[in-house]
């Protein structure tokens, strides 16, 4: 694990997603959207489309927004195009690996536009298989330390069922199984945890250290011009920069 870095990159990425909640309302509903239609619109049926609703939840979206998006997908309301999954791996500049998640209802549009933001903020994609296994999909909650000190949190995330804690200033990382994401979420909440995020996400195993502010900033145009795109759902990369560059002076 990158140490402190993950819990200040998911404080980063939380912030940048606050100042674009449209653009994420709209990733939420298409990957409730895809689950239904994949599974229909059973949630206790559907473990697919059960998780995507719990992340849109985490995600504030109006629970009407959610409801809407299942219609969509079971094809109660406005027909809804078939999805699917694709997963881009490639470089950003100093050596840092990034995994693209997208979802798509035309791959032959979304291969091209993620290739070229590669290109345009100087970046390598590379081919299947050349930075996946530099990650591990997991569960990631994190929350605010609050008033528990480092040793409760422990306790409590270990009883959940987590693997790891990672603890950052006045925030806590929670890291599990990622097949153990609705049963570790249900437990933290049920122990009275806040979590301020929920995901499933790829971690990186190790880190590469940025100690360069002119390449930090060269990663962070990479990584916020691939997030800005309509497919892509979630970025990750495995970089360790100072907290203070994450904010950025562009």
């Amino acid at each position: 694990m990158a140490g402190h870095s993950h819990s200040a990159n998911i404080k980063h990425r939380k912030n940048a997603v606050d100042a674009k909640r449209g653009k994420l309302f709209s990733k939420l509903a298409r990957a409730v959207i895809s689950a239904a239609r994949q599974g229909g619109g059973d949630l206790d049926g559907n473990p697919r489309l059960k998780l995507a609703v719990e992340k849109a939840k985490a995600g504030n979206m109006p629970k009407d927004s959610i409801a809407r998006a299942i219609r969509r997908g079971t094809g109660e309301g406005e027909e809804a195009a078939q999805f699917e999954d694709l997963l881009y791996e490639g470089y950003a500049p100093g050596g840092v690996a990034v995994l693209v998640a997208c979802l798509t209802d035309n791959r032959h549009r979304t291969a091209p536009e993620v290739k070229h933001l590669f290109d345009k903020h100087e970046g390598n994609l590379g081919a299947p298989g050349s930075v996946a296994f530099l990650f591990d999909l997991r569960s990631v909650f994190g929350a605010e330390v609050g008033e528990r000190d480092e040793d409760s949190w422990l306790e409590l995330a270990l009883e959940a069922g987590a693997e790891d804690v990672e603890f950052d200033a006045d925030f806590v990382t929670i890291l599990a199984p990622a097949v153990e994401f609705l049963d570790v979420k249900g437990a933290l909440e049920a122990a009275g945890v806040e979590l301020s995020a929920a995901e499933t996400a790829y971690v990186p195993q190790n880190s590469v250290e940025v100690t360069e502010r002119d390449v930090a900033r060269r990663v962070l145009r990479l990584l916020e011009a691939l997030e800005d795109n309509d497919d892509v759902q979630h970025v990750y990369a495995n970089y360790d920069m100072p907290t203070e560059w994450l904010v950025g002076d562009d």
